[in-house]
């Protein structure tokens, strides 16, 4: 491919020779041999006369991509084993903040200077399929069950869940808030959250709570809170706004 577009470019094959750095005989046998297994000839040699054929106007654009991705996948792979790029992809369910996993990845930087981090979040069953297809390397989950045995998981913590919500909020200023108190108040619900059923069938079996507004976002969540539409039910750790 790389004679070719270099013959394509310079419409002579001694020239062509010269910049691949090779012999005018084994550049017009490298040409000859893409020709055949394209089925078709790409170039006309007539005496001085040098053209491309229309197959190979044809397949030129797509060849010269073809040698791009294959010379950036080398370069790729060259920075890999320098460890220039050293990806990290960490899989966080819904009910883990990302605050929990910056202070050790900080750490590793240090020591991996090309270290590129992707957190990717979904539910813990999710995580686990992108682990076993190696979209991710490692994943924070809540509970799970069933945990496939090529997973190695361990237990890291325990974490309290909170109530957020707004200083004039009426369940404001107390030292504790307890379950029938949640009852009587409207829940903002997290869309997705993994924890939000064991919260149900552990404390709201018989009733479910009163649930208002929702999204898909804490920080979107926290602004209505503290806008007053309602309370949160959060993981400890999570960064809350000062509000």
């Amino acid at each position: 491919v790389r004679y070719f577009l270099a013959v394509a470019s310079a419409l002579n094959f001694t020239r062509a020779a010269e910049q691949c750095n090779v012999t005018q005989p084994a550049l017009t046998k490298g040409v000859q041999k893409l020709e055949q297994e394209l089925g078709g000839q790409l170039i006309y040699r007539e005496r001085q006369l040098t053209q491309l054929t229309d197959l190979g106007k044809e397949v030129l654009p797509m060849l010269e991509r073809t040698l791009a991705s294959a010379d950036a996948v080398r370069r790729r792979a060259q920075e890999f084993q320098r460890k220039d790029v050293a990806p990290l992809k960490i899989g966080l369910a819904p009910s883990i903040s990302a605050s929990l996993v910056l202070d050790p990845i900080a750490e590793i930087a240090k020591f991996v200077p090309g270290l590129h981090v992707e957190l990717r979040e979904g539910v813990a069953e999710k995580l686990v399929d992108l682990l076993l297809e190696g979209e991710i390397n490692a994943a924070m989950v809540g509970d799970v069950r069933d945990v496939p045995a090529r997973i190695d998981d361990w237990s890291l913590f325990e974490e309290r869940y909170v109530a957020v919500l707004a200083p004039t909020h009426r369940l404001a200023n107390r030292p504790s808030i307890g379950i029938d108190d949640l009852r009587e108040t409207v829940l903002l619900e997290r869309a997705g959250c993994d924890v939000a059923p064991k919260i149900q069938q552990s404390y709201f079996p018989e009733k479910p709570p009163q649930l208002g507004h929702c999204s898909g976002h804490d920080l979107h969540l926290q602004h209505m809170a503290a806008a007053g539409f309602g309370v949160i039910l959060a993981p400890e750790h999570m960064p809350r706004l000062p509000t």
